[in-house]
């Protein structure tokens, strides 16, 4: 749910940009459940992921990812990702798996852990045309990194924004557990890509209102603030 919710939440901010994911190379580090799920809707939605990476190393597939070999690889196998290659023996890996943001790419998705894209990381992607960043784990951008991408117009979607996908559908689990009700897969996914476009617009709108458009750090940050605030104003707190 949270590799969908951060795809969704990419897929509005550039749609508000006049951009779309059809087309779009990708690369998205990881190749667990953030990861595997965000490159799969990715990939519905039309783009073209050619690299993710384990703790070991990444590997690059410049024709687009085998997602059903990665997930027969990690999921089911309990293998490292170089062993895509004795499938895919046209794919490169690579032992250092910090270099996977190295290769040129229209989007970045760190998916794999905190602080993995560093201002050197930053100024590689930069320097390759990328388009956007959306973080699927916990802060996997320096503030260095973040300041960099803001500074060159890089389109930036805030992990604390971006992959709310999990809670959100946690959410809808315990929603449907309390009317007794039992949603599709499809149903599912189609409430959290209208949670995800709320989320987004959420943030637009506060970064709009108070002086920093196109910010969505900081739109994350005070429209966080202001629903915590109103909850507690209902609750009688002044």
């Amino acid at each position: 749910a949270t590799g969908y919710g951060t795809v969704y939440f990419v897929d509005e901010m550039l749609n508000e940009n006049g951009l779309t994911l059809d087309g779009k190379t990708m690369v998205v580090s990881g190749s667990g459940n953030v990861s595997t799920y965000a490159m799969e809707k990715a990939m519905q939605l039309g783009a073209n992921v050619v690299a993710c990476s384990d703790s070991d190393g990444y590997i690059y597939d410049k024709d687009g990812i085998d997602l059903d070999l990665v997930k027969e690889l990690k999921e089911f196998g309990n293998k490292r990702i170089w062993e895509y290659t004795k499938e895919r023996p046209e794919a490169e890996y690579h032992a250092d798996c910090s270099a996977i943001w190295s290769i040129p790419c229209d989007i970045a998705l760190p998916c794999a852990t905190q602080n993995e894209i560093d201002e050197i990381a930053a100024h590689m992607l930069i320097a390759n045309g990328v388009k956007a960043v959306g973080e699927g784990a916990n802060m996997p951008c320096t503030i260095e990194a973040i300041e960099i991408f803001q500074e060159h117009n890089v389109l930036f979607a805030p992990a604390k924004a971006a992959n709310a996908g999990g809670v959100a559908v946690s959410a809808m689990e315990m929603s449907q557990n309390s009317q007794r009700l039992s949603w599709s897969a499809e149903q599912v996914d189609e409430h959290l890509k209208e949670v995800m476009q709320n989320i987004y617009n959420d943030c637009k709108k506060a970064a709009d209102e108070f002086g920093k458009p196109g910010n969505l750090v900081m739109g994350a940050n005070i429209a966080g603030f202001l629903r915590v605030a109103g909850a507690m104003v209902a609750h009688g707190i002044r």
